[in-house]
């Protein structure tokens, strides 16, 4: 059995431990929390996992990671665990847009002759995106599309009104590379579709907030040598956080349960 670390413990780390209690190949040993909620949540889980704030408190190296605490954490702590050989995966994919971060994590992976899988998340269709690269593309383009509420704590709440928009409202227009830097807890989608795809300065994203819809939208269209594909998404919110998607969230259980699995998807 696999033994395998939690890095952060939201709405997503919570609902991975649920879904994955139990499983028979991969166990999750270790949640590594800031440490101002290290003694609540070890309260919350019981015995069955240990709470750690420091990835020196290990007692010794897990066979994989899943990181779901957001980009601080891929630099801190994914890209030394890459680098000591842990295979590793990374639910916050747009923080692959910080510089030279995506560069460390390949030599760290290179190094430690580990392995990192880059979350779905919230969207569908990587597999086809990514498969197409290959004949090569020559076009992508990403539409999100959430209520206004999505967007609060974003650039676009300091240049409208959100609470009182009447209609649809671009709010940003530009590549994936510069949509991850300016909203870096609503772009991993955008940055996922880049990477499986044309590249983050190639990608081109336009974020809309919009007061007609409740649920968070997404929209990719491509075209290229293998021909065209167009998929629209409507995705139901996390109970516990209504700025998270619940397919980012199974999709982070897939990716690690994966790393026990003799099968994969």
């Amino acid at each position: 059995m696999k033994r395998a670390l939690l890095i952060g413990c939201g709405a997503i780390g919570k609902l991975v431990l649920e879904k994955l209690a139990g499983e028979r190949t991969l166990r999750i040993t270790h949640v590594l929390e800031r440490s101002t909620r290290r003694v609540e949540l070890q309260r919350a889980l019981g015995d069955s996992v240990s709470v750690i704030s420091d990835p020196a408190e290990l007692d010794a190296l897990p066979d994989c990671a899943l990181e779901c605490a957001g980009h601080a954490a891929v630099r801190d702590f994914v890209v030394p665990l890459l680098a000591q050989g842990v295979d590793a995966a990374v639910v916050s994919v747009g923080s692959l847009a910080d510089a030279g971060l995506a560069e460390s994590l390949a030599d760290a992976a290179m190094r430690g002759g580990s392995q990192l899988t880059l979350v779905s998340g919230a969207i569908g269709g990587i597999d086809a995106i990514a498969s197409a690269s290959v004949g090569g593309l020559d076009d992508v383009r990403y539409t999100g599309r959430k209520p206004p509420p999505g967007w609060r704590g974003t650039p676009a709440e300091r240049a409208f009104d959100l609470a009182t928009l009447a209609a649809a409202q671009v709010i940003f227009e530009g590549t994936a590379r510069e949509a991850a830097r300016l909203y870096p807890k609503n772009a991993n989608v955008a940055a996922t579709v880049a990477l499986a795809g044309i590249g983050l300065d190639r990608t081109q994203v336009r974020l809309v907030a919009d007061p007609t819809v409740e649920r968070n939208h997404h929209h990719v269209s491509m075209h290229g040598a293998f021909g065209e594909m167009a998929l629209s998404m409507s995705g139901r919110p996390l109970p516990d956080n209504p700025k998270t998607s619940s397919l980012a969230a199974y999709s982070a259980v897939r990716a690690l349960r994966n790393f026990g699995a003799s099968v994969r998807f």
